[in-house]
């Protein structure tokens, strides 16, 4: 609205300075709007500039990157396999969480009970954040049990997916727990800009 405004006015100046030269009465100086400077003052009524946040949200609620980085991994098993994939998961994951060549950790694995049925949830914590799971996983490469074990297990998969995390600032690190127990997992989706104010009420 503003600009159909300004153009019918310019419009009109330069009509009026056309006449007035053609009848040779007066010369009229008229400056074009576009010359107006940025920091000018009719600009400011139209034109609002705001300081653009130099953090996500994320990075002022999270731990360093550096620190712990986790990933969740959401396997969707065939029912007439879950059993024997449970199986395969304990005679492959803790070996590689033993070895100290792989700067990683099982957290925990469980399958679900209520939601997603016949599905097994593994929570892993890289130390030394993404450099460490990008070594880790390399290694795993050129792991012959674990390729194995990869190929096994996508004969009992459906789907899977996985998710990396980072840890709250304010929360202590997930630590094992002797079994058996429940655990709750839930995700919150926020609407944009409210992270820091959510954060806080935790």
């Amino acid at each position: 609205m503003a600009t159909r405004v300004l153009q019918r006015v310019s419009t009109g100046l330069k009509q009026t300075q056309n006449r007035l030269q053609a009848s040779g009465q007066v010369t009229v100086v008229v400056r074009g709007l576009s010359a107006i400077r940025e920091d000018s003052w009719f600009k400011s009524l139209f034109v609002r500039k705001v300081d653009p946040r130099k953090d996500a949200h994320s990075h002022l609620l999270a731990k360093k990157e550096d620190n712990n980085l986790y990933k969740v991994q959401f396997h969707n098993v065939k029912p007439e396999c879950l059993e024997e994939y449970n199986k395969l998961c304990e005679d492959v994951l803790p070996s590689i969480h033993a070895d100290p060549e792989y700067p990683c950790e099982l957290v925990g694995t469980w399958n679900t009970w209520y939601g997603e049925q016949d599905q097994a949830v593994h929570l892993w914590r890289y130390r030394g954040g993404y450099p460490a799971l990008t070594e880790v996983m390399n290694k795993l490469r050129q792991n012959k049990a674990f390729m194995n074990y990869r190929n096994e297990r996508g004969k009992m998969l459906l789907s899977r997916r996985n998710q990396l995390l980072l840890e709250f600032s304010f929360w202590n690190e997930p630590v094992p727990r002797s079994g058996p127990n429940i655990y709750e997992l839930r995700s919150y989706q926020l609407r944009p800009g409210t992270m820091i104010e959510w954060g806080n009420y935790w």
